[in-house]
C-alpha cells in the first residue's frame, strides 16, 4: 500500500484513501470524466477516472474511503493520479483518512492550556475556560482545520492556529505594554471557536447547515454569548466585538481588535506562504 506522500511519478500504485472531493465533469471534446481529491494523513492528491466512467461512478461517493488503483503522472508541474479501478473500503473510516497536522497535538494541547491558564482576568479566564475544559470542543479543534482549501487545512489545523494566534498576540503584548493582555489573549483563544459548529470532520470536513448558512465568526459570537455568563457587560462587549471583527479590519474598533485581526492575517499567510518565494 502506498501513502500520498510516497507517491512518485511514473509509478503504478494502490492504496486506500478518502474522497475529499467528487466532481463528474466533460472535456472539451465531450467525453464523461471524474475529477477527484483523494486524501490520507500523509496529504492529498488529484485524481481523474478517464475510462468507465459510468460503472466506476456508481461504486463510490464524496466521503467514501475507497481502495484505488492507478498510475502516478505529473500536470501542470504537479502530481496527479490516472485512476484505472476504484471500489468502496467498507471496513475503513474515511473520518481516519483526513490530512493530518505533523506538529504534536498533546503538544500543542498543552500550549492551549497554558495559555489560557496565563488569564488574570477572573471573567475572561472563566469564560475560556468553558471552552478549554469542554472535552468535545476539544476533540473538534483536534478533528478539524482552521480554513478548509485555505491556510491549516487538515486536521488539527484549528488546534494549530489557535496556539499559533495565541501566541502572537501574547508576544505582542510583550512588546506594547498598553495593550490589554487579557482581552487579546482571550479573543485570540476563543476567536476561531466557530469552525467547531461550521465544519464536520474529515475527510472532506464539509459545512454543516449552520455553517453554510451563517459562517464561522458568526456561530463563535454566539457560541461565546451563550457562554459569557461570567463577564461583566464592558469586558462581554470587547470581547464579542474582537471575535467578531477578526476577518474585518475596517470594522475592528478597538486596538486588541486590530491586533487580532492582523495576528489571525499573520499565522495564516506564514503556514501558506512558499518560503523559498516561488
Amino acid at each position: 500500500m502506498s501513502s500520498i506522500a510516497e507517491l512518485a511519478e511514473d509509478r503504478v500504485v494502490e492504496g486506500v484513501y478518502a474522497v475529499a472531493r467528487k466532481r463528474r465533469l466533460r472535456t472539451k471534446n465531450g467525453s464523461a470524466y471524474l475529477a477527484l481529491e483523494l486524501v490520507d494523513p500523509s496529504g492529498r492528491i488529484e485524481g481523474r477516472v478517464w475510462n468507465d466512467v459510468d460503472l466506476l461512478d456508481a461504486r463510490f461517493g464524496e466521503g467514501d474511503a475507497v481502495r484505488v488503483l492507478g498510475r502516478v503522472e505529473r500536470y501542470r508541474e504537479r502530481l496527479q493520479l490516472d485512476v484505472r479501478s476504484i471500489e468502496p473500503e467498507p471496513d475503513a473510516d474515511p473520518t481516519g483518512f483526513a490530512p493530518a497536522m505533523r506538529r504534536d497535538p498533546d503538544e500543542l494541547d498543552g500550549f492551549l492550556e497554558y495559555l489560557a491558564g496565563e488569564l488574570s482576568h477572573d471573567g475572561l479566564r472563566a469564560t475560556v475556560g468553558r471552552f478549554v475544559g469542554d472535552p468535545e470542543i476539544r476533540r473538534r479543534l483536534r478533528a478539524l482545520p482552521a480554513a478548509p482549501d485555505s491556510h491549516h487545512d487538515y486536521a488539527g489545523g484549528l488546534l494549530e492556529h489557535t496556539v499559533g494566534v495565541a501566541t502572537i498576540c501574547r508576544e505582542l503584548c510583550q512588546l506594547h505594554p498598553r495593550l490589554r493582555v487579557d482581552l487579546l489573549l482571550a479573543a485570540a483563544l476563543l476567536h476561531d471557536l466557530g469552525r467547531t459548529v461550521e465544519l464536520e470532520p474529515g475527510p472532506g470536513f464539509r459545512q454543516t447547515s449552520e455553517g453554510r448558512l451563517l459562517g464561522h465568526v458568526h456561530l463563535g459570537v454566539r457560541l461565546i454569548e451563550d457562554r459569557a455568563e461570567a463577564l461583566d457587560a464592558d469586558a462581554r462587549a470587547e470581547l464579542l466585538h474582537a471575535v467578531a471583527s477578526h476577518h474585518d479590519a475596517r470594522a475592528a474598533k478597538t486596538a486588541e481588535a486590530s491586533v487580532l485581526y492582523h495576528a489571525n492575517q499573520l499565522d495564516a499567510v506564514a503556514a501558506t506562504r512558499p518560503v523559498d518565494g516561488t
